[in-house]
């Protein structure tokens, strides 16, 4: 066969063009699919460290936590140049608490509830109201059950969506930050990072939604600006509008200042106008640092924790002789929950070197009957080892004023409450945090 191949010259002259078309057809394959292959980046942080917190019922608690910075994560990120100017993204991304391995995490105060959450005693639910004192600490503990972050160890808590950037915005569906929350979170001084976070006096109950399951997002950016259109389908019940979501926000962004503004408003279980949220807020430079600011806006007529302690009290009472009793206890329940408050949050950061210093100053102004008033203020200090490895110290006080109860946690853990209304903390808190 091979003499035949060297000597046969009308062979050849027909293998030729075969063989061209075939690497012709090899090489524009090959191409294709360097073209089409996607970009997959597996990345995430680890965040660890020790926290000292007082004014807890246990008194001063020292613990290690995992978060004192940033929540620690895991993630999977992709796209695909489809050409033409769109793309295929996605992100997969998992939180993780470095210092159990678990997926989800409870406060150091555990299920202890607010003193404002009624009791049987308070209520006066004693001797031949005992039974409806009983309901109530059953509710109580209920919803003290569910205070943690990620309980239902759901393994893409943090964000899971897939989208399309086309050359006029990106459409993305999935489980997603909100837009109101990404102002907030802009602009808050430590970019919600530690105990020092603006969030922190907006915890129990949540004052932000700061993901929503289901939704639909719009989102566009050019020449320094940057918007955002959600949805977000309810998908509870029998009604399209039990716990539906829509918000909204844009932001301009230069070399030298920031502003923006965002608008978030929730329904509640059963349809009704829940949490509303809006923030305004901007950075700029001054001098060798940048100053930041924040205003956000929080209100809850119809809270859902409210809805679970309705559900309770009259599926256990309604039908008994102490019916007589559940309007009281309803009234105290939703005082309770309502939310009605303010934040302001103002901060400045400088970096020189390896060094990091931001100084902030937050105020919750409750505006319901309880008064939860608090403020909270201090210092976070980080030394950069490497640009993926720095160390992190941070000293809070937080102080709580009339029925305020509120406790320092973390960027990926809430901390609580304190052993009772206006009582005051202190976190001191020494971490190390990489990034991979």
């Amino acid at each position: 066969m091979e003499n035949s191949d060297m000597t046969n010259a009308s062979m050849a002259s027909r293998i030729r063009p075969i063989s061209v078309a075939a690497g012709l057809l090899v090489t524009a394959s090959a191409s294709l699919a360097q073209a089409q292959a996607p970009n997959v980046q597996l990345y995430g942080l680890v965040d660890v460290g020790v926290t000292r917190v007082s004014g807890l019922a246990q008194g001063t608690v020292t613990q290690l936590s995992s978060g004192i910075m940033e929540g620690s994560r895991w993630g999977l990120r992709g796209t695909e140049d489809l050409g033409n100017g769109y793309k295929a993204i996605f992100t997969l991304e998992s939180r993780f608490e470095a210092d159990t391995g678990g997926l989800g995490n409870r406060p150091a105060s555990g299920g202890q509830l607010p003193d404002r959450v009624p009791t049987a005693q308070r209520l006066g639910l004693v001797g031949p109201l005992a039974p409806a004192g009983a309901v109530v600490s059953g509710v109580n503990q209920a919803i003290g059950d569910q205070l943690g972050v990620n309980l239902g160890n759901n393994q893409f808590d943090r964000q899971a969506y897939v989208g399309i950037i086309t050359p006029v915005g990106a459409i993305m569906a999935g489980r997603m930050y909100t837009p109101d929350y990404e102002i907030a979170a802009k602009y808050d001084a430590m970019e919600t990072q530690s105990a020092l976070a603006a969030g922190q006096l907006a915890a129990i109950p949540a004052g932000f939604d700061i993901r929503v399951n289901n939704a639909l997002q719009y989102r566009i950016r050019a020449a320094g600006v940057e918007a955002s259109v959600m949805y977000g389908f309810g998908e509870t019940g029998n009604s399209n509008s039990n716990n539906r979501f829509v918000g909204t926000m844009a932001n301009y962004t230069t070399d030298s200042f920031s502003v923006g503004v965002g608008y978030n408003q929730r329904n509640n279980a059963i349809g009704q106008k829940a949490l509303t949220t809006t923030s305004v807020g901007g950075w700029a430079k001054v001098g060798p640092g940048k100053l930041s600011a924040v205003y956000s806006r929080h209100k809850d007529n119809n809270p859902d924790l409210y809805l679970l302690a309705a559900q309770g009290v009259v599926s256990k009472l309604g039908s008994t002789p102490l019916a007589g009793q559940v309007p009281g206890i309803l009234a105290a329940y939703r005082t309770a929950f309502v939310q009605k408050f303010d934040l302001f949050n103002i901060g400045y950061r400088i970096t020189e070197g390896p060094h990091t210093v931001t100084v902030a100053y937050t105020t919750r102004n409750d505006k319901t009957a309880p008064d939860s008033d608090a403020r909270s203020f201090g210092v976070a200090y980080s030394y950069a080892l490497s640009k993926r490895t720095d160390l992190n110290a941070v000293v809070v006080r937080l102080d709580n004023k009339r029925n305020g109860q509120a406790a320092p946690g973390g960027n990926g853990y809430l901390g609580g409450v304190t052993r009772a209304a206006g009582v005051d903390s202190t976190s001191i808190a020494l971490g190390i945090r990489h990034r991979f």
